[in-house]
């Protein structure tokens, strides 16, 4: 059927990625509003909601808006960026409204009433007072540099997300300039969350923000002038560095030019507090060439999500999730042995990370081992794997990590541990011109006897032991010669200029997988226009790919049942008749990130079952270096089912299905069906 005339073009079944990614945080407020979660834990899923928001604008906001610019067209879902921005406004505005409601009335005062304050300035007692004024002119009034706005003082430059104070000021000063506004830029090294000495404060965890004490000292900082009004305000900048890779000669040093800047990118946001006057608001948009539809007026501490540091500051288990201790993999001393036994499978974080790391840490000592390969793209500061690494490689290994410079907010700490590493003689790879390596592939080649045995990590999340105690992710160990075979050809093709190359087992992005995913779907459409059981299950982060989502409607049409487990944004509508009746979507929003992706194909009784690194968005299948890699053993095969499938589709407390007018409903337990939770379940049934 030609293109024009597919009726699966229908700009009216998709939604569009930018709002279902901003209602994702709907679902995450919600955790912070439920009281059947231990109050600290709230106040957390607050913050996450808050830094979501942030990055949203920063990324998703910043490119609708140069997209806008630059008059692109719409995507599947028919919307141009002007009108997405303006939906975009409106609904960002519900929540942020929804967030400090959470705040001011519930959290705030639960959290009070156990012994947590975090005090207003209304609530400050005349020695709480005394003392942040010394405070203030003790710690805070030496590091600051008010400017007084005038011909000879323009506005500041204003870094991304920085906490700031706009002063309105009466009077002369002492060179006879008359005052009207200043600006008070708070430096990144106050903390922005200030703790009371229990002997001042009389309680044990007494806390305030700074820019509350900002505000309430800032006519200290203009003697003989009167201070009308003081408003916190901060600005969102688009993040996203804009590097011409096939223009530059070294990605690395582009990247860390393109750094220095990006504080100071294009504004996108502007938040202000709620009673700053209308001129100060305009004065402030003509500042940062922001529309109205840019302004945010907020109901509280505009760096909410700073609060996050309470949930560190408080000692009180009672308010916090039961610690739990992931299950560690028996015979881990013989990391070799183990995986040479059969393959084995980790579900982060009920199953501990330490066999990985201690995989490397064996090879890194091995004599037997000759070459180790990594791919890395987040793996946090002073990460326990790149110590490993560089190990290996003065220990004589041929060691060499493909190392993705452009992982976003990443790239500073990727570009410290290459240098690293390449100070330590590993070879660094920077990836692919034009494919970021999203990839998560170790490869660790041993002689055992007269041969050479390969031996494999393949995994669906980053190499970073923070995220795998706060992250659902799978990882498979395997020394199956054909992945083996098929992981040493990408990592070629990464190093090297290699061509195309046919995979035996895996499927690759940008070449096989794409096509991959679509001819299984297929086959599945057939199989039940045949008249057979048909079924598809797949579980990711986000779906947005039309192709593949126009192959799902089809399957659907065909008869095939099939569940998608999609945690943020999804574009696919399910539930339309003649179209994608047959489809249902859930989110699962809980005490961990649900980040694992697993595809299952029920291929006419002989199912397929796959982990991989790549969610169902266009970047991922079509211009990212993925894996995508098949769980062969049945007891993997058996267990990765019963986990990550069906025991997330019988989740009934933490899980929200998505209707077929874009809303999502929180599932609740039918009468006479006891109460599932797949994560709860999961850390009973591994960490009990």
């Amino acid at each position: 059927m030609p293109a024009e005339h597919d009726p699966l073009r229908d700009s009216s079944l998709y939604f569009n990625r930018e709002l279902s990614q901003l209602d994702f945080n709907f679902r995450v407020l919600a955790q912070a509003q439920d009281p059947q979660v231990p109050l600290l834990e709230r106040l957390r899923y607050l913050c996450i909601s808050c830094t979501n928001l942030d990055e949203f604008f920063e990324i998703r906001a910043g490119t609708l808006r140069h997209a806008q610019e630059l008059g692109l067209t719409a995507h599947a879902d028919g919307l141009e960026p002007t009108a997405v921005l303006n939906r975009i406004h409106d609904r960002a505005a519900d929540l942020v409204a929804a967030q400090y409601e959470c705040w001011n009335d519930v959290l705030r005062p639960a959290l009070g009433d156990a012994g947590v304050r975090v005090l207003a300035r209304d609530a400050w007692t005349p020695r709480q007072t005394r003392w942040l004024r010394a405070y203030f002119r003790d710690e805070i009034m030496p590091v600051l540099s008010p400017l007084g706005l005038d011909p000879a003082h323009p506005f500041p430059k204003i870094l991304n997300k920085s906490l700031n104070i706009v002063v309105v000021l009466k009077g002369r000063d002492a060179f006879g300039r008359d005052g009207n506004l200043a600006i008070v830029r708070a430096p990144r090294s106050l903390p922005r969350i200030i703790q009371i000495p229990e002997r001042i404060s009389g309680g044990a965890h007494d806390f305030v923000f700074l820019s509350a004490v900002l505000s309430t000292f800032v006519d200290e900082l203009f003697p003989g002038m009167e201070v009308k009004g003081a408003y916190q305000f901060r600005v969102t900048r688009n993040s996203e560095l804009l590097v011409d890779e096939e223009e530059v000669d070294n990605i690395a040093l582009a990247l860390r030019d393109e750094l220095v800047g990006r504080g100071y990118l294009r504004a996108v946001r502007l938040e202000i507090a709620e009673a700053c006057p209308k001129p100060i608001v305009r004065t402030l948009l003509e500042n940062f060439d922001l529309p109205e539809n840019a302004v945010y007026r907020i109901n509280g501490p505009v760096n909410l999500n700073r609060v996050i540091q309470v949930y560190d500051l408080v000692g009180r288990a009672d308010l916090k999730f039961p610690p739990f201790q992931p299950r560690l993999l028996p015979g881990i001393e013989g990391m070799f042995e183990r995986i040479a036994q059969g393959d084995v499978v980790l579900h982060h974080p009920f199953d501990a990370f330490t066999p990985v790391l201690e995989l490397l840490r064996q090879a890194a000592e091995d004599p037997n081992v000759l070459a180790i390969k990594q791919t890395l793209y987040r793996s946090g500061k002073d990460s326990p794997i790149v110590e490993q690494l560089v190990q290996a490689a003065r220990n004589g290994k041929d060691v060499t990590v493909v190392v993705e410079l452009r992982a976003r907010f990443d790239e500073e700490a990727n570009l410290g541990f290459a240098d690293r590493l390449q100070e330590a003689g590993v070879q660094v790879v920077y990836g692919v011109v034009g494919y970021k390596t999203h990839a998560k592939m170790l490869l660790i080649v041993r002689r055992e006897g007269r041969k050479l045995r390969r031996y494999v990590h393949l995994g669906t999340g980053n190499y970073h032991s923070g995220t795998a105690r706060a992250y659902t992710d799978l990882g498979l160990l395997t020394a199956r010669p054909d992945i083996g075979n098929d992981v040493h050809q990408i990592f070629q093709q990464l190093s090297g200029l290699a061509p195309a190359i046919r995979l035996k087992c895996m499927l690759q992005s940008p070449f096989t997988l794409h096509a991959g995913v679509l001819m299984r779907i297929d086959r599945e459409a057939r199989i039940a226009r045949e008249g057979r059981p048909a079924r598809i299950v797949a579980k990711m982060n986000a779906l947005n790919e039309p192709q593949v989502i126009r192959a799902l409607y089809r399957a659907s049409q065909a008869g095939v049942r099939i569940d998608l487990i999609v945690r943020g944004a999804c574009t696919l509508r399910p539930g339309l008749p003649g179209v994608s009746e047959n489809i249902r979507v859930r989110s699962i929003v809980g005490r961990f990130l649900e980040h694992s992706r697993v595809y299952w194909f029920g291929n006419d009784g002989a199912p397929e079952l796959f982990g991989a690194s790549a969610d169902w968005l266009e970047r991922n299948l079509l211009r990212r270096v993925e894996t995508c890699f098949p769980m062969l053993d049945p007891e993997v095969a058996a267990r990765v089912t019963d986990e990550a499938i069906d025991n997330y589709l019988a989740d009934n407390l933490n899980a929200w299905e998505l209707q077929p007018d874009g809303e999502y409903l929180k599932l609740v337990p039918a009468e006479g069906t006891p109460p599932h939770s797949a994560q709860a379940a999961l850390l009973a049934r591994l960490c009990g």
